[in-house]
This record gives structure tokens, sequence and C-alpha cells, in this order.
């Protein structure tokens, strides 16, 4: 398009009304020879073309910024969004226009109307957003039109900068319990034991590529036939590995009323009370997506926290069939203490998976989604599927899993209060 056609495309529907009666009214004039009636015409032409060429020949310098309050929500809480305008050239505004791209989960656009801004004149605008739906959502960018007091023309003009809103799932307070592996290393060394000759060959390990030198044990490098270097002490530290369940197959319903969201926040909200308890918490799926954060001095529970509602912020279900298909990217050295997991729909094959995963912790609770009972009212689950969720109950308790079954309706504290007290775990010391 070229520059002349780029900039009347600028003209409103009044304008280009303007345009086409002043068109109609020239015909008029030479077919009735209405001299009066070709300045009319003249009139309602040149109005909108002169309006279009001052406009765009107008260089406005506006800066703009967002800011969002707070930033991470939880579903169905409200944010705040803040933007500011300020004109930091020497010519005034117009009438001016914003609109800010928000996505539809958000809400309607917001729109505002700004009279004339004066040279170094500041504005600030407001809206709220609210979602029902977790996730990672790009606010922006601000679009200005830009108007004459006719309002014939409208220029638009887009700022690229976009702001981002987490919503996070809904956590729930749980009821405080002595949870087991509450003790275990952060580091890599593992309980000793003494062999034969009293060396204590458990403090050494494989050479890893970027494995400081000076770290090499060379006799039992020796004794190995392999590079071995010394295991690094660190203090011990409750640990705690939540394994949530995403595959699509192991969950029923849709939207928030699904098995799948309901674990999303159990998950959430056992992490969340892991956090404050002192634990460094690792979350994982079934489709290898891992976390890992810590509540530390240095780093308050709060932060902790925000890490993993951020990355459950954004899990979906995945396309995995069974628990055994995957890797689950699990330390094999068992260093990672109490095992929680939060599970949908399981066969006896994914069961003995789970009591496999059980060996390598100090000990295991679970939490069984009844998907079916997430389905419509009038569906059924076979009888097969009740057998098959009861028969994998059982191979967890066995395999030494504590297990609470939940069923739609059921509030994730009490279900959490009941695990706890079917299992009355304590905490080994150290």
């Amino acid at each position: 398009m070229s520059p002349v056609g780029g900039r009347f495309s600028s003209l409103t529907t009044r304008g280009r009304a303007f345009v086409a009666a002043g068109v109609a009214a020239a015909f008029c004039a030479f077919a009735l020879g209405q001299k009066d009636l070709l300045r009319v015409a003249i009139f309602l032409v040149g109005l909108p073309i002169v309006t279009v060429l001052v406009v765009s020949r107008t260089r406005y310098r506006i800066a703009a910024s967002r800011s969002i309050q707070p930033s991470r929500v939880p579903v169905g809480h409200p944010a705040t969004v803040r933007l500011r305008l300020e004109n930091i050239g020497r010519m005034p505004t117009g009438l001016l226009l914003l609109e800010d791209h928000v996505p539809y989960v958000l809400g309607a656009r917001p729109r505002f109307v700004l009279d004339r801004m004066s040279s170094r004149w500041r504005r600030d605008v407001g809206y709220t957003v609210r979602s029902d739906v977790r996730g990672r959502f790009a606010l922006g960018p601000l679009t200005l039109r830009v108007t004459d007091p006719f309002g014939l023309v409208e220029l638009s003009r887009s700022f690229k900068s976009q702001d981002i809103l987490l919503v996070t799932p809904q956590v729930h307070q749980l009821a405080p319990a002595r949870l087991g592996g509450e003790w275990a290393s952060t580091g890599e060394s593992r309980p000793r034991s003494a062999v034969a000759d009293g060396e204590e060959d458990v403090t050494v390990r494989e050479y890893r590529d970027g494995d400081d030198l000076r770290r090499v044990h060379w006799r039992s490098s020796a004794r190995r036939g392999e590079l071995m270097v010394r295991r690094e002490e660190q203090p011990w530290q409750s640990r705690a590995t939540v394994i949530l369940d995403t595959r699509r197959i192991g969950h029923r319903g849709s939207g928030l009323a699904s098995s799948f969201e309901w674990a999303v926040s159990a998950a959430a909200s056992i992490g969340s009370h892991l956090l404050r308890r002192g634990f460094s918490v690792r979350l994982i799926t079934d489709a290898g997506a891992s976390v890992s954060t810590t509540a530390r001095s240095s780093t308050p529970s709060s932060e902790a926290e925000g890490v993993l509602l951020d990355a459950l912020a954004v899990v979906g279900p995945s396309s995995i069939g069974q628990l055994g298909h995957t890797t689950m990217s699990l330390p094999h050295d068992g260093s990672y203490g109490l095992l929680v997991a939060v599970l949908g729909v399981l066969t006896p094959t994914d069961a003995e998976t789970l009591v496999r995963l059980r060996q390598r912790a100090t000990s295991g609770i679970a939490i069984v989604v009844d998907a079916p009972t997430w389905a419509m009212a009038k569906e059924r689950a076979p009888e097969r599927v009740a057998e098959q969720l009861a028969e994998s109950v059982r191979l967890m308790r066995r395999g030494g899993w504590r297990v609470a079954v939940a069923q739609a309706g059921d509030q994730i504290p009490h279900v959490w209060s009941q695990l706890m007290l079917a299992s009355a775990l304590t905490s080994p010391r150290a």
C-alpha cells in the first residue's frame, strides 16, 4: 500500500461519509450548474483530506507503562492493572482512545477515553482482571488511537511491551501432622557403612565431567579401576518429592469441575504445606516435568511457594498411557525422603510401578482420585473399573504406601486429614 493510501485508510466512518457526500454533491453541482453546491462539495471532500494530512504529520511522543498487582494470583482472585501514560513531547494531544489486549479468559478488553493531554502531563488509568482458569497470560500490547476533534480520522499506535499474569491453582490450608522422611541429607552423601578395612567406601562416587580434580580419592580410584571423587557433605534437611499424575486417561470431567484440576490443587496445597514445614520439595509429573524448591533463610517460604505454584500454573494433561511407561526421573540413591503422590485412575501395573518407587523412599503417602465419580452424575463406572481401583489400592498398601481415595465433592483438607489420621506416620529421629 502506498503512503498516501495508508494515510487515507485512517479515515473513520464519518470521514468516509464526508468524502462520499462531497463527491455526490460535486456531481450534482456539475449536473445542475450550481456553484454554491460545488463549494459545499469542495468543503466536504477537503476537510477529511486536510485532517488526514495534519494528523498524520503530527508526531506525538507518548510513553506508556503497565504494572500488575499482584502479578501472581490464585484462581478466582482479582488482579489490578495500572496503565500510566505520559506526554513527553511538547505538542498537546487530541482525544486519545486506549485499548489494552487481554486474553478472553480474563474478561473483556478494557477501553478508555482520555481528553487532551498537555505537554509533560501524566494520566493513570486502571482496570481489574480475574480468571477462573489456571495459566500464564500475557497482557498487552497497548493500542493507542488518536482522533481529531471532528472524529474524521483515527490513527493507531501500538506499544510492544507485554506483562505476564500468572494464575495459580487454589491452595488450601492443611492440618499440621507429623510426617515421615523428615530428615534426609541435602548433599550427595548417604548413611555411611564401614567395610572390613575400616574405610568408608560410601563417601565416594564416580567421577563426573566438571568435578574438581582435588576431590579425586586416589585410593578408591586405584581399587575400582576408575576415577572416584569424594562426596560433598552438606547439612541434613527435610526432603519430600511430590508426584502429580497428569495423564489425560487418568482423569474425568472438564474445566474447573474436573478431577485433573482437583489433583493440581491438591498437589499445590500439599507442596506449599511441606515448604512451610521446612521441607525441600521436588515436584515431578509423569511427563517428566520437574521443579525443585527450598525455603531457606535466604529464600523465604513465599518465594519458594511461588516457584512451585508457577510450575503448577501451566501444567496440563499428558498423553502418557501408563505410569509404567514413564521413567519417573527420580534419583536412585533413596535420598528424597517423603514421597507424596496425587494420582488418577490406576491399574495394577501402575500400582506395581509405584510400589517400586516407594522402595526408594523412607515413607510414602498417596491420594488416589476416584476419577469416574467426576463424570456425569448419570454415568456409572463399570464394575471392572471399581475392582481395578480397589486392587490397585490394595497393592499399594501392601507395598508400604499409605493411601486415601478421593471422590467428587471431597474437600482437599478433609482428604488430607483422613490420610494423616489413617496413616499415623511418625517422623524418624535423625
